[in-house]
């Protein structure tokens, strides 16, 4: 049985939001109780309503946190960087290295959308939008000055997030290489794809983005 650790505070909340993401992680938000939450902090059932009014309402407060985190940290990671070539680099890093070290955050965010209502649901969506524009605004910069070639931009933009964040399927630390040297092997595929010359159809366009970021596959409530 967990210690009780006291019903309120912001140190208990900050438990109970860690234990959940922890359990929602292992078992799925649906099997996740608000009993087994409670009994994880070491606290009475009906002590959690001090903190959380509903399971759905814990659910949709990660998520969101999550992705405001990786908004404010992206942003901080590209002040100062002028040429497109510097920020999609800098993009690179970031997002590697962000993912890195928040598995449990990035499988949630992307497999319990599902679970989240309406509401909430077209909330998370946007704020995906707004990180998923900044990098086609790099994109299309860069193709506007010479320094990309992109047949899509919307593709491009889905294709390269799928490729950084795919990292957080195979990642473990301690493993044959460095943080150092995963980030420059990515950083390498995603400039690459980009560069002049790279493109062999030609039929390629350089379009710019829509003012709404959708694709093929687009997320779609289940």
């Amino acid at each position: 049985m967990a210690r009780t650790i006291g019903s309120h505070g912001p140190k208990t909340m900050e438990a109970i939001r860690k234990a959940g993401l922890r359990l929602i992680f292992e078992h799925g938000f649906a099997a996740m109780s608000l009993r087994q939450l409670a009994a994880e902090v070491g606290i009475q059932s009906g002590s959690l309503y001090n903190h959380i009014s509903t399971k759905q309402e814990l659910l949709f407060e990660l998520i969101r946190d999550h992705i405001n985190e990786l908004l404010g940290q992206l942003d901080r990671a590209l002040q100062g960087k002028q040429r497109p070539v510097d920020k999609l680099r800098a993009f690179t890093a970031f997002h590697v290295t962000y993912h890195m070290t928040r598995k449990r955050e990035v499988f949630i965010a992307n497999s319990e959308l599902r679970s989240l209502e309406p509401k909430n649901y077209e909330e998370i969506v946007a704020l995906r939008g707004a990180y998923e524009r900044r990098l086609a605004e790099i994109l299309s910069e860069g193709v506007a000055e010479g320094e990309f070639e992109v047949v899509d931009i919307q593709v491009a933009t889905f294709a390269i997030l799928a490729l950084l964040t795919g990292l957080t399927t195979w990642y473990r630390p301690g493993g044959r290489l460095t943080k150092e040297a995963i980030v420059a092997a990515h950083e390498k595929l995603v400039l690459s794809s980009v560069a002049p010359g790279e493109i062999s159809d030609p039929a390629r366009t350089k379009r710019a983005p829509s003012s709404g970021l959708t694709a093929p596959g687009r997320l779609e409530r289940r």
